[in-house]
């Protein structure tokens, strides 16, 4: 390979890892969503989020879940339900119960929020057994 063609390759590179990784282009900014509607499939949307979300999402435990309430995030008002439950971690033990926010945007699940103190402060939160039933 010349000389050239090395310099072109490392400079289309980046271009072409950009490209297979997506962009916020693909997934709707928080700063851009307009007045947010009730996301009316909270339950399955967070499912299928968890899903992709956990490594494993098989035997997770003490599941719990809020439902959706505006909060602010980012500085402007979206859905956010909260959740409680315990994973199973990869050498298949338990090790400490999770809380985690899910934003919605659009009404759809849209990011997991892992600092969910704060978001989650006074949430009311009942037994979510379908996280407890996920499987591959």
């Amino acid at each position: 390979m010349g000389r050239l063609a090395k310099r072109a390759a490392v400079l289309v590179l980046p271009l072409a890892l950009a490209a297979c990784f997506g962009s916020e282009g693909d997934r709707p900014s928080l700063m851009d969503a307009g007045p947010q509607p009730f996301p009316d499939n909270f339950r399955s949307d967070t499912l299928a989020l968890m899903r992709a979300y956990l490594n494993n999402p098989v035997g997770v435990r003490d599941a719990s879940m809020a439902e959706p309430v505006l909060r602010q995030v980012g500085g402007r008002p979206f859905y956010v339900s909260c959740l409680h439950f315990t994973p199973r971690e990869a050498d298949g033990s338990y090790k400490t119960m999770r809380e985690r926010a899910v934003v919605y945007v659009n009404g759809r699940a849209d990011r997991v929020i892992e600092r969910a103190n704060e978001l989650c402060a006074g949430a009311v939160y009942a037994p979510f057994p379908e996280l407890e039933k996920m499987a591959r």
